[in-house]
């Protein structure tokens, strides 16, 4: 199980079993928070715990996801999708820069252009390690 935590501890979240490659975005939010996200479903794999706040995207007329972030030390811990899925569950990622960096270093990082064209960008290679190192 991958956990990731906050700055202050009072944010936190786990992963069950194989987080599969994780996704660097480059849309407007993510870009700036410099988040690495793994996925999956609300109440399935991915747990979060502690008390956090919600940003939703006030320049959307419906936004499709909010961010949730600690109301303490501001650090995003996951976005989670505002829809269900037609199997009624909701898509949410955790962000695997609160996590420790023996627990994600050998993650193949894939890229993703959230900007633009909204499709997976060509793999450079690349795991979470060659972030950190």
């Amino acid at each position: 199980m991958l956990k990731g935590s906050c700055h202050c501890g009072n944010a936190n979240w786990s992963l069950e079993g194989d987080p599969g490659s994780i996704t660097a975005c480059n849309c407007t939010l993510c870009r700036r928070y410099g988040t690495l996200w793994a996925y999956d479903y609300e109440g399935e794999r991915i747990a979060v715990t502690g008390k956090t706040t919600s940003y939703t995207r006030a320049d959307e007329k419906t936004p499709s996801l909010e961010i949730l972030f600690c109301p303490t030390c501001a650090g995003v811990v996951a976005w989670r999708s505002l829809h269900l899925d037609e199997h009624g569950r909701r898509r949410m990622a955790v962000n695997l820069r609160l996590a420790e960096l023996e627990q994600v270093a050998d993650l193949p990082i894939d890229h993703f252009d959230g900007f633009d064209t909204f499709e997976d960008l060509p793999s450079r290679g690349k795991c979470v390690r060659d972030l950190w190192a």
